[in-house]
């Protein structure tokens, strides 16, 4: 289809095809298993199961859809209304409003995350803190400078710009270097184990405790990410886009949630899959097209006192691919949901071989996905050199598709370096109680 110009300015309609067929076809699924009638106690949380999946897939089909019509993009359809539009006719106290409902909902999100964890309670509150504090800085500069232009290029906004950028930084890296420590070892050797060593009872204890630390330091770092990427994208996306934001982080939210729930054995690649599906459709909801034109420039000079092109260049960035980095860094959440680990720990107590278990999947997926769009493309272009639109369609199309292979490389680092640093503080923790006298 990218052989096409009128397929490339269109490319918002097969991302959000893909994404919401999938989802439906699970969604089908899922109804067609649902229990009828009143079953036993048994059964009676199994069911409860089965619901909580088919409220997270109508979570992720209704923002898909609200998403896809917050912005009429491409070519053949811009002049159509949408969402954007009728809030923009309506007035700017309709755009404010949205966008502080927005934040409050993605800080109060933020709070509820955090307290899920079994972490320790004084680490989770300062945690809940640092976002507390984030959100209301987020919406004080929502409030007193989004319609004041003149106010908003002073130095008051970007004095605050710059405090949430600090505040962001620090609780993300708070949470991403401190939660492997707070997870509480144990290693424990039972005396009436049947024919177990004592040696091979301590090792098989050190794997549990090293699976119980990755996921619950990768859960609440995957949240960190996800909500401070969400609060970051909310100073710097358009006002209009503060809703979509707030939508495309419960949509990659539930998809999780229902992963977790879903008692179906797939395959990991479907999951990683659909949800780098959903980070693309979210690209395109926002407002992107395969045009330059669409880039957000003003965006990028926010909390920036003096001229600096590599910083504006990286604000740039971060605004226009907010969606696929969102969805990428969730998949640190993502890890910490899933059972291929357990199934692992019972064959090997090598740490290394169960590092490559946990994130083999995860990682190749979106790799693979984009390499296949890159390298098809790229003999497109090579195909189409000639063409009277290499200028205007097919050149910008290949610049983005450059740029979305950067921003998948640097996603899956992200995860990668989170999950290795988590395996090393488990392990190191693991080993160093092991040495002391039981």
């Amino acid at each position: 289809s990218m052989g096409s110009s009128s397929m490339i300015e269109e490319e918002q309609y097969i991302w959000h095809f893909l994404t919401t067929t999938l989802f439906w076809i699970l969604f089908r699924k899922t109804i067609q298993i649902l229990p009828l009638g009143d079953g036993d106690s048994l059964n009676k949380g199994h069911s409860s199961s089965r619901y909580r999946q088919v409220l997270a897939l109508l979570v992720i089909l209704i923002s898909g859809r609200i998403i896809r019509a917050w912005h009429q993009g491409g070519v053949n359809w811009t002049q159509l209304p949408d969402i954007s539009k009728w809030l923009e006719q309506g007035g700017s106290r309709w755009i404010k409003a949205i966008k502080v409902l927005s934040g409050i909902l993605i800080t109060s999100l933020s709070l509820f995350a955090f307290s899920t964890s079994r972490l320790n309670r004084c680490f989770i509150l300062v945690v809940q803190l640092f976002f507390l504090l984030s959100g209301c800085l987020v919406l004080q500069h929502a409030i007193k400078y989004q319609d004041n232009n003149f106010l908003a290029s002073g130095g008051g906004a970007t004095f605050i710009a710059q405090i949430i950028y600090a505040v962001l930084g620090i609780a993300t890296c708070f949470v991403a270097v401190a939660s492997p420590w707070m997870f509480p070892i144990y290693i424990h050797v039972n005396s009436s184990s049947n024919g177990q060593s004592p040696a091979s009872q301590i090792a098989k204890n050190q794997m549990v405790h090293l699976l119980g630390g990755l996921k619950e330091s990768s859960y609440l770092t995957g949240w960190a990410y996800m909500l401070s990427w969400s609060l970051l994208q909310l100073l710097l996306q358009q006002p209009i886009n503060s809703m979509p934001i707030l939508l495309l982080l419960l949509q990659t939210s539930a998809s999780v949630i229902y992963f977790l729930n879903d008692g179906v054995a797939r395959k990991t690649c479907v999951e990683v899959a659909a949800l780098y599906f959903i980070g693309m459709a979210g690209h395109f909801g926002l407002g992107n097209t395969n045009t330059l034109a669409t880039i957000d420039v003003a965006g990028a000079f926010i909390g920036i006192s003096s001229h600096s092109t590599l910083l504006s260049g990286i604000l740039m960035f971060c605004i226009t691919y907010a969606s696929p980095m969102l969805v990428l860094l969730s998949l640190v959440m993502y890890i910490s949901i899933k059972d291929e680990s357990h199934s692992r720990s019972n064959k090997t107590t090598n740490i290394g071989l169960l590092l490559k278990a946990v994130l083999a999947i995860p990682l190749l997926v979106p790799l693979c996905i984009n390499s296949v769009l890159l390298i098809a493309y790229t003999i497109v272009l090579l195909q189409m050199r000639n063409h009277l639109f290499i200028w205007s369609v097919f050149s910008p199309k290949y610049l983005y598709v450059c740029a979305t292979t950067v921003c998948v490389y640097i996603g899956v680092c992200i995860v990668a370096a989170t999950e290795v640093y988590i395996y090393l503080v488990c392990s190191f923790r693991s080993r160093r109680l092991l040495s002391e006298p039981l």
